[in-house]
């Protein structure tokens, strides 16, 4: 009887959720001027819910392609009064799930994809779902670039308002460096407008942890000339043989380069090998002949492939593409490093993940890459100037498990969580003997690269206390919540 009872109750709520549902779709349909809403009886909806990860895929009751702040805002309002969680999705990337419900309403900002670029300012302002592509193809066409994601199918949103890397970065700093303006829905609905000058606080909020506070419609970023070809692309070495030449050779590059220079070493097992390889995707802002004298070592290391040339600035954050593509099971992990780093740490991590190779099936794509660019201009950025803390003279290292079946989604995380703690101890060990353990206090990890949910303590540092009273304010009732806690115990 009490299992008969217990199946009704479950039942019931079963139903008064697909009712509240239905209304909710109504409403929107009523409400909303330029958007279009997808239920899961929509032709639409498996491309719907599509992500850059299947292991974050969930099935949403309801997505709305937004197609205006105003249609956002009703859309936020709407999912509140009906009690509908709701979660806010651009390039799909973010493979901590936060973007994906189940049963829940996404807003997709797949339709807001415009750039405006104006010459006279040298500045773009980009609606909230373009990809990184989009923005480097228009600002190319005035002589133009900023500081992108460095693979051109990541969403400008959510690579911004989590601080931002790239290519440019050694010359142009972060991301958001060059971000000078937002338009954004709260979750009351209000839509504002925040910069050094409007809504200062929220601004500085904004710049680090935006995903934590409203929806961001648009941005406006500092464009710099970028007129001239750059000479970039991919060189590739057995890891067993080539290994301690191609590190060395990046930690040298950061010391005889001033920021116009920069590589990234991938170890991965490309489908033509059976053992690991060093993927060293290397750039340079500026002519192949002023390249080649700085890279001619690691040339002359006689590469397996070689796709090094000059090209437009707009093509080479499309250089990576291949390797990351949607699709598949993955996850993220960030770890940080600093230079000069120890090929013999690396052929340990290496060693790890052989082993992952042989245990999970589809893992051999998984990719571990470290990032080389000249920090200057990041570190001339306080601290304490934007909410993103992670600022220092060190590195980024992504540990980027892939695998096939949802079986090993636990086996694969846990596993690239096990790689970071690893590189943690390894930084610790470096500092410690170099007598500096003073500045590691201050190295976190980078939020864009955290798809297992990190401490929030971790990702903002001495800022988050100034982030918690900000995120009070600007979000008391915690609506967007889908990331890291920054409310108190009472205060939700």
């Amino acid at each position: 009887m009490l299992v008969i009872e217990e199946a009704s109750v479950v039942a019931a709520a079963a139903q008064g959720k697909k009712d509240v549902v239905a209304l909710l779709v109504q409403e929107l349909k009523t409400s909303l001027k330029s958007s279009t809403v997808v239920t899961q009886d929509s032709e639409r909806y498996a491309d719907s819910i599509r992500r850059w990860s299947d292991a974050v895929e969930k099935r949403a009751a309801i997505v709305v392609y937004v197609g205006s702040a105003e249609d956002i805002a009703k859309t936020v309002l709407l999912a509140r009064k009906f009690s509908v969680p709701f979660v806010v999705t651009g390039g799909k990337h973010f493979s901590g799930g936060a973007s994906s419900t189940e049963g829940g309403l996404v807003i997709d900002l797949a339709n807001l994809r415009r750039v405006i670029v104006d010459e006279s300012t040298n500045t773009a302002r980009v609606q909230g779902g373009c990809l990184w592509k989009d923005v480097d193809e228009a600002a190319g066409e005035y002589g133009l670039a900023t500081v992108g994601g460095t693979v051109n199918h990541t969403g400008v949103g959510g690579l911004t308002l989590g601080g931002g890397y790239g290519w440019l970065s050694g010359r142009h700093g972060l991301t958001i460096d060059n971000l000078l303006e937002v338009q954004i829905v709260l979750g009351d609905g209000s839509i504002e407008t925040a910069s050094k000058d409007k809504l200062h606080d929220l601004f500085w909020a904004v710049r680090g942890a935006g995903h934590c506070l409203g929806v961001v419609v648009e941005f406006t970023f500092q464009l710099h000339e970028q007129k001239d070809p750059v000479w970039s692309g991919q060189l590739m070495f057995p890891a067993s043989t080539h290994l301690e030449g191609v590190v060395s050779f990046a930690n040298g590059l950061l010391e005889t380069t001033k920021g116009d220079s920069a590589i990234f070493i991938g170890i991965t097992v490309p489908p033509f090998m059976i053992e690991p390889a060093v993927v060293a995707t290397v750039f340079h802002n500026g002519p192949k002949e002023a390249a080649l004298p700085v890279f001619q070592a690691l040339l002359d290391m006689h590469p397996l492939k070689d796709t090094t040339k000059e090209r437009p600035y707009s093509e080479v954050n499309g250089m990576m593409n291949h390797a990351v593509d949607y699709g598949g099971r993955k996850a993220s992990k960030g770890a940080s490093f600093v230079t000069p780093i120890e090929p013999e740490f690396i052929r340990g991590i290496i060693a790890d993940l052989q082993q992952l190779h042989q245990t999970v099936p589809g893992s051999k794509k998984s990719i571990l890459l470290f990032e080389f660019i000249h920090p200057e201009m990041w570190c001339k950025v306080g601290r304490h100037e934007t909410a993103f803390a992670n600022r220092g003279d060190h590195q980024n290292f992504l540990i980027g498990p892939f695998w096939r079946d949802a079986a090993d989604d636990q086996t694969c995380r846990l596993w690239a969580s096990q790689t970071a703690k690893k590189a943690r101890l390894e930084l610790e060990r470096v500092k410690t003997e170099a007598g500096d353990t003073e500045s590691l206090k201050s190295i976190g990890e980078y939020g864009n690269y955290d798809g297992l949910s990190a401490n929030a303590c971790d990702i903002f540092g001495s800022n988050f206390e100034r982030l918690c009273e900000i995120k009070t304010r600007y979000d008391p009732e915690n609506v967007f919540d889908k990331s890291y806690t920054l409310l108190k115990g009472d205060d939700i």
